[in-house]
């Protein structure tokens, strides 16, 4: 288990608020990230698993017999209903859901969730004909946002990782040298300091504007070329980023302006974190800049998302709950974590950024520079 139990329990306290504010009965939480917010626990959905959490007592996790030691090691739960691999998982939630008293009351589900698609919300309503279904969309990802003193402590030591690892990868570098050269380096650091197993991040060529989910490549880099890093770093799921340019050979004068012109943009966006601060008001800082100066022809991805927990069983690899957009008209408070990023012409630069009391801290800490291998 991650965090102590008392971090979970705050955890359930704040979902029942919210519970109460609809009026629900129990809530089904079926998606990873969700679930091992509440749970502690990790799981691939090769069969239909969720947690239900009912108005009061203990949450309930609904999962595979076979998936029971790994949830009594993670987990903080004591309560589980698990089934076989020929039983009907739907049946089995539905089953449970009745027994709680719930089959004719107010039962919530994420209709954002991607592990409740229309066929099996079908089947569980025909196991329910009397429930009533009610929406719990965007509560859990909101209530997620602000992290923990704990959280954020995790979020730091990935975020140090990280760190290291853009060193390693410099070190990996050079003419003719791979970006799966550097992504080598990466994964051995990783490893060794105790991240996850998960992807190193996207290691590519920098060109144009449109590399930043570039693919790994074997190729050779030449003189003149740039090696884009953007590692994420995980710690049980907890994950920091950080992007970084490294030039092989000599750096042109063109690109040295254009990298110190990124990073005086972004240092003024930064300047503006604050808590209150809104979202669009510190988008438009690096968004305007980086037109006016005519940096980029356009500029129509974010320049910013909320970071968290992603655990390795979610098919989101981002948290875009929170995003940094000309109509993202929400305000920034204490406790939120960001990744926030410009990029053009092949260069890019990001880095990790904690919402303080009075202002903001970058976790990550790698030199703000573009490098020369």
């Amino acid at each position: 288990m991650l965090f102590p139990i008392d971090e979970y329990e705050a955890r359930v306290a704040q979902v029942r608020q919210q519970m109460a504010a609809r009026g629900l009965d129990v809530l089904i939480v079926d998606q990873s990230e969700f679930l091992v917010y509440l749970t502690g626990f990790s799981i691939s959905e090769n069969m239909y698993r969720a947690c239900l959490l009912p108005r009061d007592g203990e949450p309930i996790m609904i999962l595979r017999a076979v998936d029971l030691g790994p949830f009594a090691e993670s987990s903080w739960l004591s309560r589980s209903v698990a089934f076989a691999d020929w039983e009907d998982p739907i049946q089995v939630l539905a089953d449970t859901i009745a027994r709680l008293g719930c089959a004719r009351g107010r039962v919530g589900l994420d209709e954002d969730s991607y592990c409740m698609p229309l066929r099996r919300f079908k089947q569980l309503a025909a196991r329910l004909p009397s429930a009533s279904f009610v929406d719990f969309s965007g509560v859990m990802a909101t209530l997620r946002t602000r992290k923990s003193a704990r959280e954020i402590a995790v979020l730091r030591r990935a975020s140090e990782i990280g760190d290291l690892g853009i060193a390693a990868a410099l070190k990996a570098a050079g003419a003719g040298k791979s970006a799966r050269d550097a992504a080598a380096a990466v994964y051995q650091v990783f490893m060794q300091e105790g991240a996850d197993a998960a992807r190193a991040g996207v290691i590519t060529a920098g060109v144009g504007n449109a590399f930043l989910h570039g693919g790994l490549t074997k190729q050779p880099l030449a003189e003149g070329d740039i090696l884009h890093m953007e590692l994420l770093p995980y710690i049980d799921g907890y994950s920091a980023r950080l992007m970084r340019s490294a030039v092989i050979g000599e750096i042109k004068p063109h690109r040295s302006h254009l990298a110190r012109r990124l990073i005086e943009i972004q240092d003024r966006q930064f300047e503006a974190i604050r808590p209150g601060a809104n979202a669009a008001d510190v988008d438009a800082l690096a968004r305007k800049a980086m037109l006016a100066d005519g940096l980029r022809p356009d500029y129509p991805n974010i320049t910013g998302y909320s970071l968290g927990c992603y655990p390795l069983h979610t098919p989101r690899t981002s948290d875009f709950s929170h995003i940094f957009l000309p109509t993202a008209h929400w305000t920034l408070e204490e406790g939120m974590v960001f990744h926030m990023y410009v990029s053009a012409d092949g260069i890019a630069i990001s880095e990790t950024v904690l919402v303080t009391a009075t202002g903001h801290e970058c976790l990550t800490r790698s030199p703000r520079q573009v490098f020369q291998v």
